[in-house]
Order: C-alpha cells, then structure tokens, then sequence
C-alpha cells in the first residue's frame, strides 16, 4: 500500500498577499495559494499549485510565534523602541531560530496585536473540524486578539453548512473577505470566476447570518468597455440583496501575463478609460438602496482614495468627489490622473492644496501626457501597484 506523503515542516510561513485593511495583522498561513486559480484578470497566483498545509503545521506556526511573542513580552514595553541589539538578543536566545516569525512577531507586537488575518487565497476550503480546531488554538495562544478573518471564495462558502459556518464563526472567525468582483452573470462568465451571482448573494446572506463581518471586494472596469452599465447595475443589485458590512473598492488594472491582458491584445477586451470608470463607479453607487455598508476605496488603483462613508447618509458626499472630477477643466483633469496614481492626490479637492502640484506639471511634460494619452500612460503606472 503507497504511503501518503506527509507535508514535512520546513519552517514558519507567509503568503504572497493580504488586504490592505490587513496592513497591521499577523499573518497565519492555513493554505497554499489559491483552489481556484482561474480568474482571466488575476496572476497573483499563477503557476503556483495549490495544497493544504497541515493542521500540525500550522499549529507549530502559531506556537513559535506565541514562543516569540512571550519572549518579547519580557524585554520590551508595549511601544517601546527595539534597536538591532535587541533584536539580535532575542533571535539569539531561541534554540529554535526563524527570522521570518520573529519579524512576524516583532511586526505585531509593535502594532498592538489586535487582529489576525489567514492565509491565502481561501482558508474556508479546510474541513470545518479542522479550521474550529486551528481558531480554538489561535484564541487560546491570543486571547486578546479582536479580529480574526480571511479571504474566502463564494463558491466555498455556499457549499458549507450553515451549523459548520456557525461553528467557524463562534471559534473567532469574525470577518470574511470575498472576492465579488461583479454581480453580472455575463461578467462573471467573461472573467472566469466560476461562480454566479445567485451564488455570490447566497455565500454573502450565509457570512451575515452566521454573525460574521462581511467585506466585499468589487472591480470597475471589469466589464469593459462593452458591459460597463451591466457590471455597475448588477453588481449593485447583488450588494442590495446582501447587505455587506464593507464593500471594497478595486478599480481593474490589466496586467501582464494574464489572460486578460492576452484578450485586451487581441482586441476582445476594451478597458474603460478613467473617465468611463468614473462613469460607471458613479453609476454603481448611486444604485446602492436599502443597504447600510460602508464603502472604502483604500487602494492606490482607486481614482478616488477620499470615496469612503456610509450608506445611505455619505451617498451623496461620495458622488460629490466624483462629479467635482467631472468639473475639472480637461488639462486639470490629466493633472489629477497622474497626480493620483503618483500617490500625491487622494481626491479632487487636493490639487488646491497639494505641495506636489508643479511636480506633477513637470512629470506630465517629461513624458508628454495630453488628454488624448493619459488613459496609456495610467495603466503603465497602475501595473506597478498590482
């Protein structure tokens, strides 16, 4: 009879990514990249297989860092400094020395300790026995810990049971991250995400029912040029029916190496311009009803980083900061664009203040954008940030 093979542990691990809402979060790999693998706009994964680690493993991961974390307890006062002697006298008085979970540990130390975010791409794919077991362990080495979340894939989702998703939440899993992306079949199709938007909704009622916080990425311009009112109506419509507790903001950059990219070549993909995007994010908010999400837009992708309130008493003031762009004189809307994606702009309202506003002229006139280029010269500078 073949042996199955062990996953022999090589050490503590961490994934390739997390949210940006997760900046301060202690990382704590259950998986390996990502199940699914498919999505045309994606390559955040690619070539890269998928597997489960361990529960064993995983429980030695968050040991060592609870190891680690006892220890600096010890040495260093909450908010106090830590110099490279201190470090190095840390590192050096474990018998069992791994960098990557010091600075882990170090890192979250620093920042306060207070949430924990698991990796990759969809710990929910764990068996639930196991998954209850892994969180029972994290609360009981990191019992003051506030947050615990992850990303998860509506598919996934839909197909647990609803005891199980309880059984999760109650074991500290309090917010899940989903990867909506759009709530138009077509789009969804056209994208390869492999799930729809019946399915979408359903995962989404489950997390909410279950008691979990909810927060739902979505991806102008992902319908193209072709299906950008569709994208930004069904989606919307997909979001009423669910409610979520934050809707994210991802605005679509077309990367080298994906599909996408390939179709975009072909001239069966037509990204929106910026203006077009702005368009349709307009539209999208504006067919939010009868939900009270807040809605971020916490990434350098954005146009507009300063989109961030609550529904429905912000919804105005958000589509405010999309028709003052709409104001802007054409050159000073060029300004903008660039200005933004340089990451000295977090909205329109800037450019009257903003230290960086010749900076951004001089740029414009190194490298010759004009209204007519801009659009070529932004997907340049948005492939650096995906």
């Amino acid at each position: 009879m073949k042996k199955k093979k062990t996953d022999r542990y090589k050490g503590f691990e961490q994934g390739p990514i997390r949210p940006p809402s997760e900046a301060s979060s202690l990382l704590i790999r259950l998986t390996r990249n990502c199940p699914w693998n498919r999505c045309t706009f994606c390559r955040v994964y690619k070539k890269r297989k998928f597997s489960l680690r361990s529960v064993e493993n995983i429980i030695k991961d968050i040991d060592v860092l609870h190891g680690y974390i006892e220890r600096v307890k010890q040495i260093v006062k909450p908010g106090g400094y830590v110099g490279g002697e201190v470090i190095k006298t840390l590192y050096n008085s474990f018998e069992e020395k791994d960098q990557m979970a010091l600075s882990a540990a170090m890192n979250w130390y620093a920042s306060g300790m207070k949430s924990i975010f698991l990796q990759d791409a969809n710990s929910l794919i764990m068996k639930p026995d196991d998954l209850v077991f892994v969180l029972e362990h994290i609360k009981k080495c990191f019992p003051d810990v506030d947050r615990i979340t992850s990303y998860a894939r509506s598919h996934t989702i839909a197909r647990i049971k609803q005891d199980d998703l309880q059984r999760i939440a109650n074991a500290g899993l309090n917010r899940i991250h989903v990867g909506m992306e759009s709530g138009s079949d077509i789009v969804l199709k056209k994208i390869n995400k492999g799930v729809t938007k019946a399915v979408h909704i359903k995962a989404g009622l489950k997390v909410k029912q279950a008691g979990m916080e909810l927060s739902e990425y979505v991806m102008p311009g992902l319908g193209g040029i072709e299906y950008s009112i569709e994208h930004a109506l069904e989606t919307a419509s997909a979001l009423n029916s669910i409610n979520p507790d934050f809707i994210r903001i991802r605005t679509l950059a077309v990367t080298n190496g994906t599909v996408l990219a390939e179709e975009a070549e072909k001239g069966e993909f037509e990204k929106p311009t910026d203006v077009m995007m702005a368009k349709e994010l307009r539209l999208f908010i504006e067919s939010l009803d009868g939900i009270d999400s807040y809605i971020k837009s916490d990434h350098i992708l954005n146009l507009f980083e300063t989109i961030d309130g609550k529904l429905p008493e912000d919804k105005e003031k958000m589509i405010g900061i999309i028709d003052r762009f709409f104001e802007l004189e054409p050159e000073k809307r060029v300004l903008y664009q660039v200005g933004r994606r340089m990451g000295f702009f977090r909205g329109p309202d800037d450019m009257d203040t903003s230290p960086h506003l010749e900076r951004v002229k001089q740029a414009c006139i190194h490298y010759g954008v004009t209204p007519q280029n801009v659009d070529s010269v932004i997907d340049e500078l948005m492939k650096r940030f995906v």
